[in-house]
């Protein structure tokens, strides 16, 4: 599991800098987009690496909410930031008329690397993101 633990982590390392460009780029329904990918692929390499791994989206976000801002490991507003992530995305990939303003995105990306610190923490020996400014 370690193997697919770090190539998650890579994915979500990846996502988030498309994020970045996306957002300078002005498309903020796809940054916004790539950011909830980002915290979706870390979380998910976070229980890979304890060889747990969901065939959902909605089971990665009940695992983290459960094992993680529930028994109090993350504090809640970890789990306001993936919501806040899963609706943006929601509106980005399927808004039709509705849309991520740029403010929004960047708002997502600074959730995203909220997240990823927060993943980073739990097991900074396998989750490097000294790459990315958590700040």
């Amino acid at each position: 599991m370690k193997t697919e633990a770090l190539a998650m982590w890579g994915r979500a390392l990846d996502d988030l800098r498309a994020a970045q460009a996306l957002v300078s780029m002005s498309f903020p329904d796809a940054a916004a987009s790539r950011a909830y990918y980002a915290v979706f692929n870390a979380v998910s390499a976070l229980f890979s690496a304890g060889n747990r791994t969901f065939k959902k989206h909605s089971g990665v976000e009940t695992a983290m909410h459960r094992d993680l801002v529930h028994s109090g490991k993350w504090p809640t507003s970890h789990g306001a930031d993936y919501g806040f992530l899963r609706n943006l995305r929601s509106t980005g990939d399927y808004g039709a008329v509705n849309h991520v303003s740029e403010d929004e995105a960047r708002l997502a990306i600074d959730a995203a690397k909220r997240l990823l610190g927060a993943v980073s923490e739990e097991m900074p020996e396998l989750f490097d993101i000294s790459e990315i400014a958590t700040e």
